[in-house]
Formats: C-alpha cells, sequence, structure tokens
C-alpha cells in the first residue's frame, strides 16, 4: 500500500510540473463582416492568478491587447476581460486588484476595412502564485482576405510599429539596451568599449546551474519538511495534555498483559501505533478531497476564511483555558468501543485506536485544528493537511510503541498532575497569539485598519507576558492546582515568555523583529518608524552593471524582478532590510535589479529565435525576461543569481524564501566561491 501511494505521490508531482502555471490559446469569432472578435482564453493552475484589464497606477500590471502591425483593419473599443474577476485588498501595494484565477477570457474586437488584412498583435499579462510571479505575452498573426471591399478612402494609418525596423539578435548586444541608471561616464565607457566581454556576459549558463542543484526544489523540499516538521511537534504537544498521556500507561500495559507471548503484546501495541498513524492520515486526505489543491492555496488570502479562522482559533483558546470543552458525542466513542471488544485481531486493535481518537477529541481536536488552517494558508501542496497529519500521527503514536518495546521506561515517564493542564493553559494563549495572525489577513483585505502593525505587537505583548505571569503562578484558571510553588521548567518558561514580550517593545517603533516578520502585518502599515531603511540597487542595467563591477572587482546579483510583483516587495522589505543582508548587498555586492514588467519601448524591436520560434523583444521589460529566461532557464520573480565577471553563477539560484538566515548563507558562499 505505501509503495502504491508512493507511485501514485510521484505521478501526481511529474504531472503538476509539466504543466505551465498559465497557458492561454487564441480563436477568432466573426461577429459581423466588418468586424473580427480576438479571444484569448487563459487556463491557470491551483494557486495562481492572472490580473485584470483594470488596475490602478503603482500596483501590479494589468493585462493589455498590444500591436505591432494592423493593415486593412482598426481596433474598435478596448480589450474587454470576461466573467469571474475577483477583486481583495493587496497589501503590499495597499489597494484592491482584481484577478482571475482557474480560466480567465479576454475579448478585443477589431473592425476590418479592407479585403485584405494583416494583424500582428499580443496579450500582456502577468500572473503570480507559489511565491513566484511571470510576465508573458501570447501572439497573435492572423492574414486574411475575406475582408469587406476595399473603399475609396484610404486605409487608417497603420501603427508607428508596423514600419519599426526588426534586427536579428544572437546574441544581444550591449549597444542594444538604453542605460536605465546614471552613472559615471567611465562605467558608460567601459560598456561601449569592452563589448568582446560583454558579449561572453548573455552566454547560457542553465546547464551549470542545474549542476548546482538549483535553489527552487530545495526551497519546496523545504517546504514540505517544514510541514512534516510542524505536524511532528504538534503531536508531541498533543500527548502532554490530560486527555492522551495517562492513556499511554494503562495501553501499553494492556497490550502486554493480554496475552503471555511478549513477543504478540509488541506487536500488538506496534499495530496500534500504525492504525493510529492511518486513522490521523486519513483526515488528512478527506480534508484534501473534499477541499481540493486549488481552494486550499486561495484560503491563504480569502478574508472570509481568514475570519472564521480567527474565530475559530478563539473557541479553541477559551477551550483550553477551561471556558468549555470541545467533545465528540459520547455515543460514539461507546458505540466504538463496544465494537472493539466484540471483533478480534487486527480489527479489534484498529477500532480501540479510533476510540483513543474520539475520546481524546478534546485536547488533540484544537491541535489538528490548528495545524490543518496553519497548514492550508500557507500554501504549497495540496498534499500539505497529509503531509501535516503524518507528521502530527507519528508523534501520537510513538510513545505507544517505544513503551511496548522497553517496559521499563513507564516507570521513569513523568506521572499525571497539574502540570497537563498548564500544558493545556499555555496552548491557549498560543492558540489566541496565532488567531490574530489571521484576523490581520482579514483586516488587510477589507482595509479596516484596526490591526496595524503596532496594534498587532502591542497584542502580542500583553498575551506572552500574561503567559508569563500566568506560569509563575500570579494567574489562574478553572482547572489549575491550588499549589503555591513553581517547578523549575515553569519558571524558565516563564522567563522566556517573558523576555520575548521585552523583545517585541521595540518594535513598537519600527525595530524589524525578525522573530516575528512572518506573523506580524506587513512594515507598511507601521504609522511610527525610526528606521526608514531602503535597499535599492543601483544599477537597472545588466550590461552596465557587469561592467561597473568588473571595475570594482566585486561579484554581481542580480535580481530579477517586476514592477507589480508582490513576493519581490516582500523579499525587500522583509529580507533586504534586514542590517546583515543589507550591509552584504551594499558593500560587497553589484546590486542589478531587472524589471522584466518594463514597458519602455526599445529603440528597435529585435527578433530571437527562442526554441525554435520566433520572439519579438518589444520593451526593456522583454529583453530582461528573454535574458532570463536564454542564460537562466528561469521566468518567474523574484529570481536571484550571484555571477563572477564572466556571468557564469557562483552558486544555485535563489527565489522567493523569506528566511534572512538562508538569505545570508547565500550571499557568503558567493564571496567564497568568488574570491577563489
Amino acid at each position: 500500500m505505501k509503495r502504491i501511494f508512493s507511485v501514485l505521490a510521484l505521478l501526481c508531482l511529474l504531472v503538476t510540473a509539466a504543466v505551465a502555471q498559465v497557458s492561454f490559446s487564441v480563436s477568432y469569432k466573426r461577429v459581423s463582416p466588418t468586424e473580427l472578435d480576438i479571444v484569448f482564453t487563459g487556463t491557470i493552475q491551483p494557486g495562481w492568478h492572472v490580473y485584470s484589464t483594470t488596475l490602478d497606477p503603482g500596483g501590479p500590471n494589468p493585462t493589455t491587447f498590444n500591436v505591432d502591425k494592423l493593415v486593412g483593419a482598426k481596433l474598435k473599443g478596448v480589450l474587454v476581460e470576461g466573467a469571474g474577476k475577483q477583486t481583495t485588498f493587496d497589501d503590499i501595494f495597499e489597494m484592491n486588484v482584481g484577478a482571475f484565477e482557474g480560466t480567465c477570457t479576454f475579448t478585443q474586437r477589431v473592425e476590418l476595412t479592407d479585403k485584405e488584412y494583416s494583424i500582428e498583435a499580443y496579450l500582456d499579462y502577468q500572473a503570480c502564485g507559489d511565491g513566484q510571479c511571470i510576465v508573458d505575452k501570447c501572439e497573435v498573426r492572423k492574414s486574411a482576405s475575406d475582408g469587406p471591399a476595399a473603399k475609396e478612402e484610404a486605409p487608417a494609418a497603420a501603427s508607428k510599429t508596423e514600419s519599426a525596423a526588426e534586427t536579428p539578435l544572437v546574441p544581444l548586444q550591449p549597444a542594444d539596451i538604453a542605460v536605465a541608471d546614471t552613472t559615471a561616464a567611465d562605467t558608460l565607457a567601459a560598456v561601449a568599449t569592452d563589448t568582446d566581454a560583454a558579449n561572453d556576459l548573455w552566454a547560457p549558463v542553465v546547464d551549470e546551474l542545474r549542476a548546482m542543484g538549483g535553489d527552487a526544489a530545495s526551497v519546496a523540499t523545504k517546504a514540505w519538511w517544514y510541514i512534516f516538521i510542524l505536524g511532528f511537534l504538534g503531536g508531541l504537544v498533543a500527548l502532554c495534555t490530560p486527555c492522551v498521556w495517562p492513556i499511554i500507561p494503562m495501553t501499553v500495559s494492556f497490550f502486554l498483559k493480554r496475552s503471555k507471548d511478549r513477543r504478540r503484546g509488541i506487536r500488538d501495541a506496534v499495530i496500534y501505533g500504525c492504525s493510529i498513524v492511518v486513522i490521523y492520515v486519513l483526515l488528512g486526505l478527506i480534508i484534501t478531497s473534499i477541499f481540493g489543491a486549488s481552494a486550499l492555496n486561495d484560503l491563504s488570502t480569502n478574508a472570509i476564511f481568514n475570519i472564521l479562522f480567527f474565530l475559530l482559533l478563539l473557541v479553541f483558546a477559551a477551550s483550553f483555558f477551561g471556558g468549555f470543552e470541545i467533545t465528540l458525542p459520547s455515543s460514539w466513542g461507546a458505540a466504538v468501543d463496544s465494537k472493539a471488544e466484540r471483533t478480534t485481531g487486527l480489527l479489534s486493535i484498529f477500532l480501540m485506536a479510533f476510540t483513543l481518537s474520539l475520546v481524546s477529541f478534546s485536547c488533540t481536536g484544537p491541535i489538528i485544528g490548528f495545524l490543518l488552517v496553519e497548514v492550508a494558508t500557507s500554501g504549497g501542496s495540496a498534499l500539505a493537511p497529509t503531509i501535516g497529519m503524518l507528521g502530527f500521527a507519528l508523534a501520537l503514536a510513538l510513545p505507544f510503541t517505544l513503551f511496548a518495546l522497553f517496559p521499563a521506561w513507564l516507570k521513569s515517564a513523568p506521572k499525571s498532575g497539574g502540570w497537563l493542564n498548564v500544558v493545556k493553559v499555555t496552548l491557549g494563549f498560543l492558540e489566541l497569539a496565532f488567531a490574530l495572525k489571521f484576523l490581520s489577513v482579514a483586516d488587510l483585505a477589507y482595509g479596516w485598519h484596526l490591526l496595524d502593525r503596532e496594534t498587532f505587537l502591542a497584542l502580542w505583548i500583553v498575551i506572552f507576558a500574561l503567559l508569563g505571569f500566568y506560569l509563575l503562578g500570579k494567574i489562574k484558571f478553572p482547572h489549575d492546582d491550588d499549589g503555591d510553588h513553581v517547578s523549575v521548567p515553569r519558571f524558565f518558561l516563564a522567563l522566556c515568555s517573558l523576555a520575548f514580550a521585552v523583545y517585541m517593545v521595540p518594535g513598537l517603533w519600527g525595530a524589524p523583529l525578525k522573530a516575528v516578520s512572518a506573523f506580524a502585518p506587513p512594515m507598511s502599515t507601521q504609522d511610527f518608524n525610526l528606521d526608514p531603511v531602503k535597499v535599492e540597487a543601483r544599477f537597472q542595467d545588466y550590461d552596465a552593471g557587469m561592467a561597473y563591477a568588473r571595475q570594482t572587482g566585486k561579484p554581481v546579483i542580480v535580481d530579477f524582478t517586476g514592477h507589480g510583483c508582490v513576493n519581490c516587495r516582500k523579499m525587500e522589505m522583509a529580507v533586504w532590510h534586514d542590517a546583515k543582508v543589507r550591509d552584504l548587498l551594499l558593500d560587497d555586492y553589484v546590486l542589478i535589479s531587472l524589471y522584466v514588467d518594463d514597458k519602455t519601448r526599445l529603440p528597435e524591436t529585435l527578433t530571437v529565435i527562442e526554441d525554435g520560434k520566433e520572439t519579438r523583444l518589444r520593451t526593456v521589460g522583454d529583453k530582461w525576461s528573454y535574458l532570463e529566461r536564454s542564460k537562466f532557464g528561469a521566468n518567474a520573480q523574484p529570481f536571484y543569481v550571484l555571477l563572477d565577471h564572466q556571468g557564469r553563477p557562483l552558486q544555485p539560484a535563489y527565489t522567493f524564501d523569506e528566511d534572512v538566515d538562508h538569505f545570508v548563507d547565500f550571499l557568503k558562499k558567493g564571496l567564497a566561491a568568488f574570491g577563489k
């Protein structure tokens, strides 16, 4: 069974990897003898979205229709988008943006003015998802002679781009690019005179990057391991609750005493633990099958779902505080327990494990609920809930197996007592803190500004300070013991909680607080900030930046980004502004930011052969996008690559990952490789 599941999972991953994130097809619909509709139909993979045609300035790139050549025809009206647009608030751009998920259609009407007509145009769109953004085009080329008879008056003037020169490009030359950055005169001279060296800078290095291991695969693997570890830690915490811990010695003793054969008793205990794993993994699979990949990815930004999660975690916290118990109907447990008594063999053991799951729900339910919410809203694979439940179940089942193998350990295991309730109440404080994270998402989506960064941090400071006072015995809840003494472990936990509360205080004045940057609202919501540091690239031109790097003797970090790339802004705010990263970027590297959505027209329309097809580069953004595809074999933003002066990679490429230490390690390894 495990082998079959592994094969199916591998096939799913291969199919997913083989499908483009966004693909468009073009069709033509004749609506009248003189009118033709060009219809673009897009298929969007789960977790991705394509932006609409109407967006306010300063936000992502809207979808547009652009003309290269128009003879015997003229545009009639503007590009019209189909149904299905969803409008949400984007916290990075601080504005409402419209986007399509699943499928989308865009229609441009053309009026035919002559019997012979020719249309060369393209749909320009931006798509984002899974921590990356892409800017791409869908080409239109249609020539026919079924238009109306030619009229006496002169046909409409062709687009200015009709006569634009098209220069073959293999490879692009530095002189073809207008330098976007104002640099010193000697730097510009270097670009002009060092042409031979600059030509080599465009040579593909895809094989070298693949040989280094590439970063995209490692980031995905890390996400899967993160989900598994998160579930495993949740299972360990669930063990230390009043609903589970007291059951362990009773269950193990039952299996060891039910048979005179100790080997059989151990076997039954192991099967019991495996049954627990199967039950919770099935729960993860059920969640996945009900919601599906698309729904799970949508949860991360859906305001209504985040409000529901906030309320759900509030209920869980109140339950852990002792306000009430969340239990399943007692008849369910009784029915399964009686069924287990009437059966024998493996089915009996499985039903006993199922009884444990039902009886312990009042303690494990809130933990499982939090795990499923956190895993689902963290994006990634649709199998994320299953992976999380696998980690949870393994941790929950492990003691039953270990104590059966080593019965002597039961004597040294901590006895049940008031410490179990302390664990529950502590979990209640943590559930309350994480509930604010989901309320923050909804607050940003609706633009309420009720939970800006200062307010969020103030609430977290109070929550963790109260947790510290509770662990010191200054606060009591309904099920707590009346003992006055505080154990040494409780004292140290209280010390950590109070220290964490104090650590967050400077954040009220704009301190970055790396430990909570993944949970707190973005720095843009901070009203009072004493550290408005900006890290910006000196160069927005590849060849000029490389020439400057040769002069200064520094390695290069090329940042493929976009004006409308949400995740690029996240990296810049959460990672680049860290003091360690900032110093490395500004002092030890030449930072080149290449905007693949820059709409500045090139002096000439350039034509290249890519994958056996002719591709036109019309804008500066087209050129940088082509550079990313042809040289590095990538087409996503953000995308970071470290280069030497010959344009060769120093390290595997780096994609969207807000781990500051990971990015610092990436930069330092690049410096070490450059030094060699």
